[in-house]
């Protein structure tokens, strides 16, 4: 049986980044085999992820990335217990590291079984994170824009770190025209989808989910029917409202914060004639930490674009 010296706890410890009386006890129990005390912390640690995981997780990350040529960004949800835990540097670099896988592989599932940068599974990762850190931990939900030509755009709010924050939006613009001029215009379309006070359901009406336009309709006709008008009325009445909630909801349709006298429909076609090529708007995503997980009160996101346009 080989001697457990310290120099020999010391690196496994920093092979691990388990503590180090586990990695004591582990070397004790394994005889001194380096690789069996390594399979044993594993196993442990996959023992306490297992016992962890039914404990609500609402806090931590969301981490953003745009792919080197521009044209193709992510965003991730990286969850926790606490939000002290978003602010730890290991946790911060393992949402950083999830986001770069995310630039080439879609999907919660597809990503965990990924690997990254650094070699271990992301599912490897985070399951050794719960270990050492103590909190549930786990990867939420991913999305990814791409566009042939064109740009995709990030933006970070409250960032926590480079490449994380608390809320988290891409953008995507394609285009011929410049890209420096386009990701410009992509990032202060992605403040307003992160800030404006009615965050956009779809990028168009066509684009708005059924079940979301009738549950609207419900509450209209339910509010216009205690009016005690005739129901030919309500009907038109509905119509309207329909529609005025439509371009509440649609991010083209609605006034750009930095300048409300301007709908996001016509900064994109005034673009296009800045960059000298047409420009689509091709999609947006934005990650709200927590949100459908538990309601909390956030920062006055309109507010802070507001003045940072000179406006507030």
């Amino acid at each position: 049986m080989a001697e457990i010296t310290a120099a020999l706890v010391k690196d496994l410890r920093e092979k691990s980044g388990v503590g180090m009386m586990d990695c004591k006890n582990a070397l004790q129990e394994t005889g001194g085999d380096m690789e069996a005390a390594m399979e044993l912390l594993r196993k442990k640690g996959l023992s306490k992820a297992e016992k962890k995981s039914g404990r609500a997780a609402a806090e931590g990350l969301v981490a953003g990335k745009v792919s080197a040529d521009g044209k193709t960004g992510a965003l991730i949800e990286l969850n926790a217990e606490t939000d002290f835990v978003g602010k730890n540097d290991t946790f911060q670099a393992a949402a950083r590291d999830i986001a770069e896988v995310a630039l080439t592989v879609e999907g919660v599932e597809a990503i965990s079984a990924a690997k990254t940068p650094g070699g271990q599974t992301v599912a490897d990762m985070v399951t050794h994170m719960i270990a050492t850190i103590g909190e549930n931990m786990r990867l939420r939900r991913s999305a990814r824009l791409t566009v042939s030509q064109g740009a995709v755009s990030l933006y970070l709010h409250n960032a926590q770190g480079d490449g994380v924050g608390r809320l988290g939006v891409i953008v995507a613009l394609e285009s011929a025209g410049d890209q420096a001029a386009l990701k410009d215009v992509g990032r202060k379309i992605a403040m307003h989808v992160a800030g404006t006070p009615m965050p956009p359901l779809a990028l168009s009406t066509d684009d708005l989910d059924p079940a979301a336009v009738e549950k609207e309709k419900k509450f209209l006709t339910e509010q216009a029917l205690e009016s005690g008008k005739p129901i030919g009325v309500v009907e038109k009445m509905i119509e309207g409202r329909i529609r005025k909630w439509q371009e509440e909801v649609v991010l083209l349709k609605q006034p750009f914060v930095m300048n409300p006298d301007q709908t996001i429909e016509q900064l994109v076609a005034e673009t296009a004639k800045t960059v000298g090529a047409p420009v689509a708007l091709k999609g947006f995503v934005r990650f709200a930490l927590g949100e459908g997980v538990e309601k909390a009160e956030g920062p006055d996101f309109a507010s802070e674009v507001a003045a940072m346009s000179g406006q507030g």
